[in-house]
């Protein structure tokens, strides 16, 4: 069974297609999602529809899923027009156009979302969320039980690492930037051992603003915007200790695709977004 990570959709559905038809998902494959389907692009409702008829999909909240939720519940000015600033108003259109049913259903479906997911592959856990974590606050949850570098965060159960997530703010977990790319988890040791941080909502053409050891350019030779690894350097044994798999959808249009990665063995599948789309 293998894993696959992808994020930050942001309403574009036929690079999210095309992304998900190289990578081949089988029927005992588990896709995580993590967040910002909606939101700028032309096609949000379709992206919804997409994601929450895959078979075994785990799909975690965003915040511009946050942000239309709170828009929704209290149809008050500032939240609308905050949703709306930020790209909102496609959403918006495409859901006011279901029928009454189908709303109900996709809104009740985004609500019962959860913030964060962790999993084990090939001997490694990967920490999932939509924005990132607060490193310090974690070690700090691990510490209280008893776990810390001197014996390496390989051997934290995985569900400590649950108990641990479960601390986070939803604050930290939607809507973290540069604290969390700014600096190393401190979770590898430096035989290479501990959890990864996989994360979108930062576009990873943005990410030189944040973060130093980036481990390629934002940006391949076909000027195509890719998901980045960070943090590789001596005292990670070379592993890096953070993974941006925000593609840059939301920007559209030369430069913007949709990536699906395979955990096991971190290969990447893009969809690249067209002229129009």
């Amino acid at each position: 069974m293998a894993i696959f990570v992808t994020s930050d959709a942001h309403g574009h559905l036929r690079a999210l297609d095309r992304a998900l038809e190289l990578a081949a998902p089988g029927s005992d494959d588990t896709v995580y999602v993590l967040g910002d389907m909606v939101d700028r692009g032309p096609d949000p409702v379709g992206v919804l529809r997409l994601v929450h008829g895959l078979p075994n999909a785990r799909v975690l909240l965003g915040n511009h899923e946050d942000m239309l939720l709170t828009a929704l519940a209290t149809g008050e000015q500032l939240d609308l027009l905050t949703w709306e600033m930020n790209g909102g108003s496609s959403t918006a259109a495409g859901l006011d156009a279901l029928p009454r049913e189908e709303y109900v259903e996709l809104v009740e479906w985004i609500e019962q979302l959860p913030l964060f997911d962790v999993v084990e592959v090939g001997g490694r856990k990967y920490l999932l969320c939509h924005a990132g974590i607060d490193a310090l606050a974690l070690r700090g949850y691990l510490a209280s039980a008893g776990y810390g570098p001197d014996e390496g965060y390989a051997r934290v159960p995985l569900e400590l690492y649950r108990d641990a997530m479960e601390q986070q703010t939803a604050e930290d977990l939607l809507w973290t930037r540069g604290e969390f790319w700014g600096e190393p988890t401190g979770l590898v040791s430096r035989d290479g051992s501990g959890p990864v941080v996989i994360a979108g909502h930062t576009p990873s053409v943005l990410l030189y603003r944040y973060a130093s050891l980036l481990s390629q350019p934002v940006l391949y030779a076909d000027e195509r915007a890719c998901a980045v690894e960070v943090g590789a350097c001596w005292d990670t044994g070379g592993v890096a200790d953070r993974v941006d798999i925000d593609c840059s959808a939301a920007a559209g249009a030369p430069v913007g695709r949709v990536g699906v990665m395979r955990l096991d063995d971190r290969r990447m599948f893009y969809g690249t977004i067209e002229d129009g789309e």
